[in-house]
């Protein structure tokens, strides 16, 4: 029984190719043609290597949380809650403008421009921004029991309030906004902090 052809590209770089596309053109904005394209195969080869653009979409959703947007991972390992929202909006004010990237946030950007045809994607987007407000407040109702945050404070309505900024950030990381201006939008967050001093 003879063989199949092997694979004449290499999986990584066509990954890291699909993820700054869609990443420039959003979810919507890529077709399969500047896929294959971008990273420099087939329609059949991208089909049985990748799955559908839809499941190719899923699979650099994920390799962009190991790698560009990293920081949010390590955020949440800082020991206190404040260390680990400073963390995370500095983090997000340098990712979102870093020039060796396109602007703004890969997940923020695909579920703004995504339509009709691509609500799988939305609702995956959706679950995932969902999924790191809900983790936020949490670590902020065990920073409560540890005492570093009051406990009259509304650990749901804090981090409603810092997943916004974080978003924000984002929006305006992907329209242009210099690093600078970001990390002044962040001081100014900050000094929201409860037990800041005013």
């Amino acid at each position: 029984m003879a063989k199949g052809r092997p694979r004449a590209f290499n999986i990584e770089t066509a990954l890291d190719q699909a993820l700054d596309l869609f990443w420039r053109k959003g979810y919507e904005g890529t077709t399969i043609s500047d896929l294959t394209e971008a990273m420099g195969i087939n329609t059949p080869s991208l089909y049985k290597a990748f799955g559908n653009k839809e499941q190719l979409f899923l699979r650099i959703l994920d390799r962009y949380a190991e790698g560009p947007a990293a920081y949010m991972m390590d955020a949440f390992k800082q020991t206190t809650a404040r260390g680990m929202i400073e963390a995370l909006l500095y983090g997000a004010a340098h990712a979102t403008t870093d020039p060796a990237t396109p602007g703004g946030c890969l997940t923020i950007h695909g579920a703004i421009s995504t339509g009709e045809a691509g609500q799988a994607v939305k609702h995956e987007l959706d679950a995932r921004r969902a999924g790191g407000e809900a983790a936020m407040r949490e670590r902020f109702k065990q920073a409560q029991t540890e005492g570093e945050i009051p406990l009259d404070v509304d650990a749901d309505r804090l981090a409603a309030f810092y997943s916004t900024v974080f978003q924000g950030l984002a929006v305006q990381g992907g329209a242009g906004a210099s690093e600078s201006k970001l990390r002044h939008v962040v001081d100014m967050a900050l000094q929201l902090w409860p037990g800041s001093p005013e």
